[in-house]
């Protein structure tokens, strides 16, 4: 089949500047090249759209490589394996790889994981039971640590990480406190996802809102966004916070800095005076000692309806340039993903 099947790919012509462009990516259709031995040739049903990707597209130093002008836009996916040469992966298996912006690809099988819809919808692979999903369940127990009565806040609460956090947080006795925006992602927030409150940044008495919603201030702030949402929460905070910091997301597309932002020396103040622990983190660190419990403690929460997730699908990768865009400035609801092709497995 490889020496007949093409991949439309979707690769990075020139460095954004602020939001992502159509004329910064190419869709290119290539051939897909035989495969050698223990190799499997995917196609792609779903690729996660994910904030991460926009620092990939920068070449500013960060914890992981830029993506190459001219290279394909990396992504995690889930696939069909449609011809096989290892044992393990047999055609029709259904798999999560890394094969990023393209409808299929060629890769060793020792680089995918195997994937059972009987389990779980194979979606969830790219979202609550994945790289999100223990994003929010590493970040949270790890650094976050919350205790049984604490208050715990994450902005971007309607997303996959930030509505796994509060939800966490709650199934370990925590108090959870979301922000969002918009009243349809705040009412998701209470209805969906069984936050004890939750606030909407865009409403003019926001910080109002806030203390309200935080009586006995904050114990825990999951970091998702910064900008203004991020500067009125850690005011908030209590002696002895802890603040895991995964994204700041409110910045991604900044070309220069916030008017009003607050300066750094009044944040290491209430470090100082607070006692604060601030800690970033990119979740792989975390894989090889807590990626198991994740699977089995989140999948039985999933399985038992204690933790819900939403999906927000786009049809066709064409659309994955104006999806992302959209996944940074807040438009999507739940997980976002791109339908490349038919899923088998929902029939």
């Amino acid at each position: 089949m490889s020496s007949s099947t093409t991949s439309t790919q979707i690769r990075l012509a020139r460095r954004p500047v602020g939001e992502p462009a159509d004329d910064d990516f190419t869709i290119d259709t290539v051939d897909v090249p035989a495969l050698g031995e223990g190799d499997v040739l995917l196609r792609t049903i779903y690729l996660s759209l994910d904030p991460y990707m926009r620092g990939r597209m920068s070449d500013a130093k960060s914890y992981a490589a830029p993506v190459e002008l001219g290279d394909v836009m990396v992504g995690s996916t889930v696939c069909e394996v449609v011809e096989s040469r290892s044992e393990t992966r047999p055609v029709g298996t259904y798999v999560l790889a890394f094969t990023g912006w393209q409808s299929h690809a060629v890769v060793p099988a020792r680089q995918t994981r195997r994937l059972d819809p009987a389990t779980a919808p194979i979606s969830t692979a790219l979202g609550v039971l994945g790289m999100p999903g223990f994003t929010a369940y590493a970040g949270l127990l790890q650094i976050g640590k919350p205790q049984e009565g604490e208050t715990v806040v994450v902005a971007a609460a309607a997303g996959p990480v930030g509505s796994a956090v509060g939800q966490i947080a709650r199934a370990k006795g925590a108090r959870a406190v979301g922000i969002a925006g918009g009243a349809e992602k705040v009412k998701i927030l209470r209805d969906v996802y069984g936050f004890d409150e939750a606030l909407d940044h865009r409403a003019p008495d926001f910080v109002e809102q806030l203390k309200a919603a935080t009586p006995d201030g904050v114990d825990v702030y999951f970091e998702n966004v910064a900008g203004t949402v991020g500067e009125a929460v850690v005011r908030r905070m209590n002696t002895y916070g802890r603040i895991p910091v995964c994204g700041l997301v409110a910045d991604y597309n900044a070309t220069e800095p916030r008017e009003g932002a607050e300066p750094g020396p009044a944040l290491l103040r209430r470090v100082l005076t607070k006692s604060l622990t601030i800690r970033g983190f990119i979740q792989d660190e975390f894989v090889a000692e807590h990626h198991a419990d994740f699977l089995r403690e989140m999948g039985g929460w999933v399985g038992a309806g204690t933790v819900q997730y939403r999906e927000d699908v786009v049809e066709g990768l064409e659309n994955a340039v104006d999806a992302f865009r959209g996944l940074l400035t807040g438009r999507n609801v739940g997980k976002l993903l791109v339908q490349v092709g038919e899923d088998p497995s929902r029939a």
